[in-house]
């Protein structure tokens, strides 16, 4: 099994920045590619990054695309998420999840439905 941890959530103001960590605890997770998703009060889950468990790929969902980087450190199991210029429409709880080596990973990473793993999320509220 593998756990995932997520912490750096908060409330902002409109502009600020956040950097979201993952923590991940059981098998060698330091192979698996990862990801973060959000889901806001209404919506369906939306998908936010991902990188390679290489860390040599990275992707980015539509409203991440020049205010959110991703980045991992493999040595410590930890995925990170950040966040600068924040809006209120990123109010959302921001999940992580791992996935275990899908074999069409570089064109479905966007697909929750690969992940095997998830976290409990951390609440992300932009105040505007």
């Amino acid at each position: 099994q593998v756990q995932l941890v997520e912490s750096g959530g908060g409330l902002v103001q409109a502009g600020g920045s956040l950097r979201l960590s993952c923590a991940a605890s059981g098998r060698p997770v330091s192979v698996y590619n990862r990801a973060w998703f959000r889901q806001a009060p209404g919506k369906e889950r939306e998908f936010v990054a991902a990188v390679t468990w290489t860390g040599t790929g990275t992707y980015y969902g539509d409203s991440a695309k020049g205010r959110f980087t991703i980045s991992r450190d493999t040595a410590k199991n930890t995925v990170y998420l950040q966040m600068t210029n924040l809006k209120p429409e990123d109010t959302a709880v921001y999940y992580c999840a791992a996935d275990s080596r899908d074999r069409y990973y570089t064109s479905r990473y966007s697909t929750s439905s690969i992940y095997d793993y998830w976290g409990q999320g951390t609440q992300v509220t932009v105040s505007s």
